[in-house]
């Protein structure tokens, strides 16, 4: 099996989950029903991590080279992962802050619980320079950005957005505004502090205080008695 530039399969290759050829060419997909070895791929992924922290450069970063450094056959990963796009938005999904479980006593409190993760999010970019470093090479490669975006971007914020609409059919929240525009209004100045202004504070309590503070413009206006 031969492998392109885009770390995508051009032949056939060998390997079972355990790191033995099968003589049998990989699927470019994971095969459905096949048991998983949490063992398996948390060696893969880790081997990722340990590759980006021995400074090799994302586009460097192919199947084959990520296969020996974890120790199992490329057919193992492909069984996984489509290619190494899909496989390192994986790897940065796990070094992120999981998604909260909303607490669901109030709107409030999950708006916070949402907010607090970009928070946090934030402050272990700051942190970390292999974070730092991992998030400028996925912006600067249109496909593992698109992946990226995709599968863990898009379904943050279609839950945000979600859980403002309900909040309007609820009557918690005015009508006369796009949930989508609502959504930026809370998380805009976040992201603000979190991925353009790496100077500025992120402190505890901010998550709290920024949803108080437009929850007062997004709540319905009562009319007076």
């Amino acid at each position: 099996m031969s492998l392109a530039d885009n770390g995508t399969a051009t032949g056939t290759a060998n390997g079972n989950d355990d790191g033995t050829d099968s003589g049998t060419r990989p699927p470019c997909a994971p095969t459905r029903g096949r048991p998983r070895s949490e063992a398996v791929e948390r060696a893969i992924t880790e081997g990722v991590m340990k590759l980006l922290e021995e400074g090799v450069p994302l586009a460097e970063l192919s199947i084959e080279r990520i296969a020996r450094t974890a120790g199992v056959g490329k057919a193992t990963i492909y069984r996984r992962w489509p290619g190494k796009e899909e496989l390192f938005v994986d790897v940065v999904r796990e070094a992120e802050p999981q998604d909260p479980e909303l607490p669901g006593t109030s709107l409030r409190d999950d708006l916070v619980a949402m907010m607090e993760q970009l928070r946090q999010r934030g402050l272990m970019t700051r942190s970390s320079a292999l974070l730092h470093n991992v998030y400028a090479q996925m912006k600067s490669t249109p496909k593992v950005w698109t992946a990226y975006h995709a599968t863990v971007v898009e379904p943050r914020r279609r839950k945000q957005v979600d859980l403002l609409r309900r909040a309007q059919e609820n009557g918690e929240l005015r009508t006369d505004l796009d949930p989508e525009l609502m959504n930026d209004m809370l998380v805009g100045p976040m992201l603000l502090r979190t991925v353009m202004r790496f100077d500025a504070d992120l402190p505890e309590g901010l998550s709290e205080l920024l949803v108080d503070t437009v929850l007062v413009a997004l709540r319905p206006v009562r009319p007076a008695n």
